[in-house]
């Protein structure tokens, strides 16, 4: 079970077409900066981005607004407590720009396997006992990379990354894909070189 190395990749990062998303792979992928994304009707996409939009903690901005907010406490966090339903709620959420969803229903089981062996994970933001945004993503070491997000309510996916961002538990915190949302908290880009170093810990 191997992939090509990285710096193979075509300018769009595509580096491996087909395989499968069983738990050995997708752990071997994420180890060496890959990670797939593909349609339903199409083979399994292999990718390793040249450059890497990603978040460190320490350089996490907050607006005063987004301060009220999680000092307001109008909402309550939780992680891990119901992973399947926060990768159901970010299949099902309607995107800008995206005609259907990249989170094809292999791709669910294969991270829930995973979330069930420990790897994946999912933060969770609730207001009033309805769950109204989270994430989820796979944990290589200090790195948490990042899969999917959702929010029902105004705020709610920031306060899930906010949390992530406080938890501690991570040094970096791999984006994948750029947004200006997600750029205006001060996430942004890094040669695949760095990300390489920060993920082999180096």
């Amino acid at each position: 079970m191997i992939f090509p190395e990285a710096r193979l990749a075509e300018s769009d990062g595509l580096l491996a077409v087909g395989g499968d998303l069983s738990t050995g792979r997708l752990l071997l992928a994420y180890k060496n900066g890959i990670f797939p994304w593909y349609n339903e009707h199409g083979p399994i996409l292999w990718y390793s981005p040249h450059e890497r939009f990603v978040l460190f903690p320490p350089e996490l901005r907050l607006t005063k607004s987004m301060k009220h907010v999680l000092n307001s406490k109008k909402f309550s966090i939780t992680t891990d407590q119901c992973f399947d339903k926060v990768i159901a709620a970010c299949s099902a959420i309607e995107r800008s720009g995206q005609n259907g969803t990249w989170i094809t229903s292999a791709m669910k089981t294969a991270y829930i396997q995973l979330h069930n062996k420990g790897y994946a994970h999912s933060v969770e933001v609730w207001q009033q006992n309805n769950l109204v945004g989270g994430l989820y993503g796979v944990q290589i070491g200090s790195v948490f990379c990042g899969e999917s997000m959702f929010s029902l309510v105004s705020n709610a996916s920031k306060t899930a990354l906010i949390h992530l961002c406080n938890s501690g538990l991570y040094q970096l915190i791999d984006c994948q894909v750029h947004t200006d949302h997600l750029e205006s908290m001060g996430a942004r880009h890094i040669s695949r070189q760095e990300y390489m170093e920060v993920l082999r810990g180096e």
